[in-house]
């Protein structure tokens, strides 16, 4: 028993385990020598500049801080909010009935909404608020009405600003329309809903995703352009400011102050189009 227990093949011995970190090659992360050398150089002028701004003595700040709340500034301040908050919504709501008119079956609806919109958005707001704000040279009277004295500062700033701002709403407007699938229009046609009420339960729902990011922009675009309304003496905020440094020669000072009141009411309307587009976006994969 023994004997042939003596002949019959041994096992083989196992090889020796290769050791792992020697086959499996080493990841070296990828170094961004030039990315964080650049990274440097962008913060420290960043840096130098800021520093430039405080400590140079002819910014005068403690003219800023004293102008900042005053009674003039303030209202002038109200009055570009208000001016922004009208403007817009005539603006978008006169938009709205051009991007329906594009959009019609009519063809004289469709040119004359083509027209308007084409003859706004080529024209300068400065040169067409100056015809507005010179409209009795061109019209004496309408319907047995004196334009002369008719129209003041604020009413051609509104009516200006309004009719420039609807140009530009209507094509947003008409682009987030066109946004909607057709499926969704011709499904909500078969339940028998009228073309209003398909606009407003199942078109308008839809393309406010659409609508809302460039309608945000428009919103802080025009809280700016009101600036230009000071050409025809509308005390707005920028108008105020020039008031006050005609009269001191605080100029740099004066314009900060408007500076800083844009700077802070745009933070705070991009910080409001960020939640409003998370809102309109849920859903979807933009919903960030």
């Amino acid at each position: 028993m023994s004997a042939q227990t003596d002949i019959l093949p041994q096992p083989l011995p196992a090889p020796p385990a290769e050791d792992a970190s020697a086959t499996t090659p080493r990841i070296v992360p990828l170094r961004r020598t030039g990315q964080w050398a650049a990274a440097v150089a962008v913060l420290a002028l960043l840096a130098a500049g800021l520093t430039s701004v405080v400590r140079n003595d002819a910014f005068q700040w403690d003219v800023v801080a004293d102008h900042l709340t005053t009674a003039s500034v303030l209202r002038g301040l109200g009055l570009t909010l208000w001016l922004t908050a009208l403007v817009m919504a005539l603006g978008f709501a006169l938009g709205t009935l051009l991007a329906m008119g594009r959009l019609s079956g009519n063809p004289v609806l469709r040119a004359v909404s083509w027209g308007y919109i084409w003859l706004f958005r080529s024209t300068p707001i400065l040169v067409q608020l100056l015809f507005w704000f010179n409209i009795g040279a061109l019209y004496p009277q309408i319907l047995g009405v004196d334009t002369v004295h008719l129209l003041g500062p604020i009413a051609v700033a509104v009516i200006g600003l309004t009719l420039h701002e609807a140009a530009y709403a209507a094509e947003v407007v008409r682009g987030g329309i066109l946004s909607v699938e057709r499926g969704q229009l011709e499904a909500a046609q078969s339940l028998g809903l009228g073309p209003w009420r398909r606009l407003r339960r199942i078109v308008l729902p839809q393309a406010m995703r659409a609508i809302v990011p460039p309608a945000g922009n428009m919103l802080i675009g025009t809280l700016k352009g009101t600036s230009i309304v000071s050409i025809i003496a509308v005390q707005d905020l920028l108008y105020s400011v020039q008031l006050v440094y005609h009269r001191t020669y605080q100029v740099i000072p004066l314009l900060l102050v408007a500076t800083l009141w844009y700077v802070a009411v745009t933070s705070l309307l991009s910080v409001g189009q960020y939640y409003v587009e998370r809102r309109y976006a849920r859903g979807t994969a933009d919903a960030r």
